[in-house]
């Protein structure tokens, strides 16, 4: 399906990966891992055709078609949640445009019996023929389908898509995935923003994908669940085994535990045949075979063991001075957009020095709290800041934050105060930023080296407060374990959204539930919480009944199919232009017999002709109709 063959890509003269070969095919589901900043997106990029590679080539099957789910999604602003899905559709919509162009034409001309009309019938029903070839009369309905296998309610269809949470944005952008049904899917970090119940159905959705997927993810149970060949991009290198994450990861190690076990022995050898070549070198007589153990020497392929990139960022929360008792007070807070209501009369006391997290379904307005909270949104109801309190905010859609035009390190200096400007290269090194990295343009940063920076960027503002929106989104695992523990160590007061159960074992002390506009505070930490719902896990709770939805069957119709439509069009646009014909004689005969009966009348044969081009006409009306219910059952 797909052959790349010794591919390079490097920035600023460092290479992120080098000669790198593998072949993607059918059935192929592939978790692209690797550390933030190791290549990954750059790949997916590479084999979207979005980023031309230094070297190397890519061999594809032609007409293959690929599907591409970016971290960051573009949405624009003004059109429906309808409008967004169809965008899907661009070859339809360009039929669409063309048959509205050409029926205006019909509107306007009235020379019915020129060969330009006639030309404008044709290429309408080429146009309409192509249009039903590629679903044109059924997408809407196909569409609305998945929306609302997805989540969507029907009352949903026509609202902006810019009053909907990243989350449903990103199922809007898998419903268009899916319309399209490609050859090759692409997705970057598509669990971002997903609550449990869209990862539940992306994860039903992928195992009965019938074409290939690469998946760029740092979740660890959805790679799992989803995946059945990992390659792992290393310094400059990949690997690449045919298991899933956690069974590569076991055979990785093992693979490392044999070529140690093997690089041992080898050294031991070595070793050994050096101690002889010294011992023979010493006699004349052993003289030729020291030399013959030298050339044997030379000639042994040394074994190396795979590198690992251990290197993490170092990461620690200063408090900056106590606040008091009570460091947010929320009291009757509501919020709606337009007639979306998300919260509703919402009271909420968090004290000093607490740990809480805030769960539950994308949209049931968590991240609306926290940004109420930080004092970036419009509210209805009263919240207060308790005395001195510091709040360091953490976005959940960072890109939005961050100039892309300006360099990691004027990101930093920008932010940064007469007090702590000294320490911005200090700080940026302990987050791997280091060297000729601190020069790259923010634009050119993965998902998490962005992630990174805005976390770099927390530590130049005095806090004591600190409100994290989904702060593991794009992380890598070695980095949300650094994450985790720096917060375990954080002595201010944490307010923490998030849907990853691993990472908040051990976080927190209170949960807060939010559900159907309200919250339910539970005294306890995340595990407590979940005990008290009775579930295993935060996917029982988050989850609602999944509408499972499997990928739909190709609307690219078999070869002979086709063969079939096309030929019944033909014979269907033939008969019409017979009928037509038929039809234009047969009222000029009429016209003919109203204005000159006489002579119509004398000759033997008129009448005739007359009858059979009517009998010629009742057969065509038959054959069109047996010819159109053909086409009807072949749709």
């Amino acid at each position: 399906m797909l052959n790349i063959h010794n591919l390079s890509v490097s920035f600023q003269g460092e290479y992120l990966f080098e000669d790198i070969t593998f072949r993607l095919g059918a059935g192929d589901r592939i978790g692209l891992i690797g550390k933030n900043g190791a290549g990954k997106s750059t790949m997916l990029k590479i084999l979207a055709k979005e980023l031309e590679p230094d070297t190397g080539q890519i061999a594809a099957d032609k007409n293959l078609s690929f599907g591409f789910l970016k971290q960051d999604i573009d949405f624009v602003f003004g059109r429906t949640v309808l409008e967004e899905a169809y965008e899907a559709f661009k070859e339809i919509k360009i039929l669409e445009a063309k048959m509205e162009e050409i029926n205006q034409q019909l509107v306007e001309r009235t020379d019915y019996e020129s060969e330009g009309y006639h030309q404008i019938m044709v290429d309408l029903n080429d146009v309409q023929h192509q249009y039903e070839i590629i679903g044109g009369y059924n997408y809407q309905g196909e569409t609305e389908k998945i929306l609302q296998g997805l989540g969507f309610k029907r009352e949903d269809f026509n609202k902006l898509t810019d009053t909907f949470s990243g989350g449903w944005r990103m199922r809007i952008e898998l419903a268009k995935l899916l319309l399209q049904n490609n050859d090759i899917l692409l997705l970057d970090e598509p669990t971002n923003h997903l609550d449990i119940e869209s990862i539940i159905w992306l994860e039903n959705f992928l195992k009965n994908y019938i074409g290939a997927v690469v998946i760029v993810s740092h979740d660890k149970m959805f790679l799992d669940n989803v995946t059945n060949r990992t390659i792992e991009i290393s310094l400059g290198r990949i690997y690449d085994y045919k298991k899933p994450y956690s069974q590569y990861l076991i055979l990785r190690q093992e693979i490392k535990d044999q070529q140690l076990a093997s690089q041992k022995n080898q050294a031991k050898q070595i070793q050994q045949t050096e101690k002889l070549i010294e011992k023979f070198r010493a006699k004349a007589s052993k003289a030729t075979m020291a030399q013959s153990l030298i050339k044997k020497l030379d000639r042994i392929d040394r074994i190396e063991v795979d590198e690992d990139d251990n290197s993490v960022m170092t990461l620690n929360f200063p408090v900056s001075i106590t606040p008091g008792k009570v460091v947010v007070e929320a009291e009757n807070v509501s919020k709606h957009y337009g007639d979306l209501q998300v919260l509703n009369h919402i009271d909420l006391n968090i004290e000093r020095d607490s740990k809480t997290a805030f769960v539950g379904q994308n949209g049931q307005g968590k991240s609306t709290l926290a940004k109420i909270i930080v004092g970036e949104l419009k509210h209805e109801g009263q919240v207060k800041l308790g005395h001195n309190v510091q709040i360091g905010y953490f976005a959940q859609n960072q890109a939005e934050y961050l100039d892309g035009s300006k360099t990691v390190l004027d990101t930093m200096i920008d932010a940064a105060n007469e007090t702590n400007r000294s320490k911005v290269r200090d700080i940026l090194g302990s987050f791997l930023f280091r060297g000729e990295e601190a020069d790259k343009y923010v634009r050119v940063l993965s998902g998490g080296e962005r992630n990174r920076l805005a976390l770099a960027k927390l530590l130049l503002q005095p806090l004591n407060v600190l409100v994290m929106d989904e702060p593991t989104n794009h992380l890598d695992i070695k980095s949300k374990n650094v994450l985790k523990e720096s917060l375990k160590k954080f002595q201010g007061t944490l307010i923490l959204v998030s849907h990853d159960r691993d990472f908040l074992q051990g976080l927190t002390n209170k949960v807060y539930e939010f559900k159907d506009q309200e919250i339910k505070e539970y005294l306890g930490d995340i595990d407590f919480y979940l005990d008290q719902r009775n579930v295993e896990n935060l996917r029982e709770i988050e989850k609602r009944d999944v509408v499972k939805v499997q990928p739909k069957e190709s609307n690219k119709q078999s070869y002979e199919a086709q063969k079939k439509l096309k030929s019944l069009n033909n014979r269907l646009s033939n008969i019409e232009s017979k009928i037509n014909q038929l039809e234009k004689d047969i009222k000029t005969i009429d016209v003919e017999i109203a204005t000159n009966y006489d002579k119509t009348v004398a000759d033997p044969e008129f009448f005739k002709k007359y009858q059979t081009k009517k009998d010629d006409l009742e057969r065509l009306m038959l054959e069109w109709e047996t010819v159109h219910e053909a086409l009807e059952e072949l749709k």
